[in-house]
């Protein structure tokens, strides 16, 4: 399935601090109950929320949506958690049983694919459908060097406009930090998972990623009973580039929820 892209618009975001256990975790959003029946979390990629912005602008028309700053690498109050999947996962499932008001649609983009997938198999209860946009990494992936290889291939495609959105996160977080939480997704292996989660599951990639190859989205979808793929037009970082589109596919996913 095709979808056609919209026209960009500036985001808008109210900024949130809220209680998860022990943490204090940022988010960038709106909760009002107003329009959409769920409530829209967006998880970013290795910690960069910035370039998520512009998709959660074009959800919060239609009702409330949250992107959840994590780890939080610029949250002036600081980090919410460490960097491997786990803690991120734990983080964002008691962001989900102590904030959520009802049970959400869950989207992940990159390795924040990944950990929403843990975040919903642990919190069935709290995640009415679960979207995978971009999910890191399929098997091939797990090594430094088809990985490198890969991102090359990639970035020919990606926009320059992309790096402004994400850099001030990558800089305050630093290359040890950074390359802990690849090598935390990159031992991960999200297809094992996958048959865990029983809610809806949306698989998206671009048409233009190695990083997440369509053929990776399949494999994931099919080890689901509820399992659908979508191609969208552009790279890894289609959230930033194609927020419409993006954000049609999230409303998509909670379409016809209970």
């Amino acid at each position: 399935m095709r979808l056609p892209l919209p026209e960009p618009r500036r985001p808008t975001a109210d900024v949130h601090h809220d209680r998860a256990g022990r943490a204090r975790v940022r988010s960038f959003g709106t909760l009002r109950l107003q329009g959409r029946r769920h409530l829209v979390v967006l998880v970013p990629g290795l910690g960069a929320p910035g370039y998520l912005l512009s998709t959660a602008d074009r959800c919060a028309r239609s009702g409330p949506v949250r992107v959840l700053d994590v780890p939080g690498f610029e949250d002036p109050l600081g980090p919410a958690c460490a960097v491997t999947l786990g803690s991120l996962a734990d983080t964002v499932s008691r962001w989900l049983a102590e904030v959520a008001p009802a049970p959400v649609v869950l989207a992940g983009h990159s390795t924040g694919a990944q950990v929403a997938l843990h975040a919903a198999a642990r919190r069935p209860d709290r995640v009415a459908a679960l979207v995978l946009l971009a999910p890191t990494f399929p098997p091939h992936l797990r090594r430094t060097g088809p990985l490198v290889r890969a991102f090359a291939r990639t970035a020919l495609h990606e926009s320059p406009g992309v790096l402004p959105a994400v850099l001030p996160a990558y800089l305050k977080a630093g290359p040890r930090r950074l390359t802990a939480c690849v090598r935390s997704a990159q031992s991960d292996a999200p297809e094992q998972l996958m048959p865990a989660v029983h809610c809806p599951v949306t698989v998206a990639v671009g048409e233009r990623d190695a990083l997440s190859p369509l053929h990776w989205a399949d494999g994931l979808a099919s080890r689901t009973s509820h399992g659908r793929v979508v191609l969208v037009p552009g790279a890894h970082s289609f959230p930033h580039t194609s927020p419409g589109i993006t954000a049609v596919v999230l409303e998509q996913a909670g379409t016809g929820l209970p």
